[in-house]
């Protein structure tokens, strides 16, 4: 097996995962007697923590020999923490296996983007064909368990991620290419640790990955409230699994059409981000007002350029704003910016804020993206001047 499909496997099981404990794990959390406000602080603390478990994990990753041991133990840490919280009963221990679960899940995104960045470059093929093919996996999950959740109890979802996560752990270790680290062999941990720090204190680096987290983190009241919001209107389960697959349809057809085509034609990433922006804006707008089933599916497009658009312009200006010697403390800290403080802080005040006004918080998430999508834009002009754009 050549090195694409291997990693398009990893994709497959991570974000088949992923595919249920994000629409679905507000549900869950509802069965077991939740209001609003607990679900989104059980949800926000893992985000939040990642403003210091992500760089750590960063620097700990980069202490292996190979890119893909760090991977298997992270998805033995995720059945450890999602099969501890199905286990257990009360808001501290449900706190303490969710953090486990969800931290060593939103860890291996940047990890495994990593590692299909470096093999791509060397065997040439397009980071965004293995990226796509987890983005299916992700239609798929939010379809099956959608009917699952009509036939059976809401612990399904659970019983999933732990099988998901297990084969992440034997996947790593058996099948993913051995990409070294690096060629001397791992540095040493001060030198991981100052290669971060030149990172967080570079002013542009950090505006760029806060622009492009301010779009991302607005999808924190749509991921955690969404089902729970269409089964008020009558959305049945399985409804909301096909909506949640449709989105990620258009977002396959994005990075394995769009994006290849964007690359060749040149289109530069801080122009796609201020698209996906935009895009933001609108669809958090109008899905404050409690649109008809008939209006969501147009929405639902969207999520293309909300999203993968947003996701893959990072990826690539993370790429472009950072040493060659520091891609995963890079990304890291641009997954723990974007999926960790920043949704993590909209993920809690979407809480309160669903428990307040209902669909109206949406307006709320617009308002982010719009933050984003200026400062962006703004960064952009400034670099564009300086020749690093």
């Amino acid at each position: 097996m050549t090195s694409a499909p291997r990693m398009a496997l990893q994709y497959i099981l991570l974000f088949g995962a992923s595919g249920v404990t994000l629409p679905f794990a507000g549900l869950w959390f509802r069965s077991q007697g939740l209001s609003g406000a607990q679900i989104g602080v059980l949800l926000a603390i893992p985000m939040l923590a990642r403003a210091l478990t992500g760089p750590l994990i960063a620097v700990w990753a980069d202490g292996f020999t190979h890119r893909r041991t760090p991977i298997a133990l992270l998805g033995l840490a995720m059945a450890v923490g999602y099969g501890g919280a199905g286990l257990v009963q009360g808001i501290i221990p449900w706190a303490v296996f969710w953090l486990i679960g969800a931290t060593a899940a939103a860890a291996l995104i940047p990890l495994s983007d990593v590692l299909t960045l470096k093999v791509a470059a060397r065997e040439g093929f397009p980071f965004s064909l293995p990226r796509g093919c987890g983005s299916a996996a992700f239609v798929v999950a939010n379809v099956v368990m959608g009917w699952l959740l009509t036939r059976m109890s809401a612990d399904v979802v659970i019983i999933w991620a732990v099988t998901a996560s297990l084969l992440i752990a034997v996947t790593a270790w058996r099948i993913l290419p051995g990409e070294r680290v690096g060629e001397d062999g791992p540095l040493s941990g001060f030198e991981r640790f100052r290669g971060l720090g030149r990172l967080a204190a570079d002013p542009v680096f950090m505006t760029a990955i806060f622009a492009v987290g301010a779009v991302q983190a607005a999808h924190a009241f749509y991921y955690g409230f969404s089902a729970i919001l269409w089964r008020a209107q009558g959305v049945a389960e399985s409804m909301t699994g096909l909506l949640w697959a449709f989105s990620v349809m258009v977002e396959i057809g994005f990075m394995w059409v769009v994006e290849p085509w964007r690359r060749r034609r040149g289109i530069g990433p801080w122009f796609i981000l201020a698209l996906g922006a935009g895009a933001a804006v609108l669809r958090w707008t109008v899905m404050a007002f409690a649109p008809p089933l008939l209006l969501l599916w147009p929405l639902q497009t969207l999520h293309a350029l909300t999203f993968a658009a947003t996701y893959l312009a990072g990826v690539q200006i993370v790429e472009r704003l950072c040493p060659p010697d520091s891609h995963t403390a890079a990304q890291t800290l641009s997954s723990a910016l974007s999926a960790g403080v920043l949704i993590g802080l909209a993920t809690l005040a979407s809480g309160p804020l669903y428990d307040a006004f209902g669909s109206r918080a949406y307006l709320s998430m617009a308002g982010l993206a719009l933050v984003g999508g200026v400062t962006g834009l703004l960064l952009a002009r400034r670099l564009g001047g300086s020749g690093r754009a």
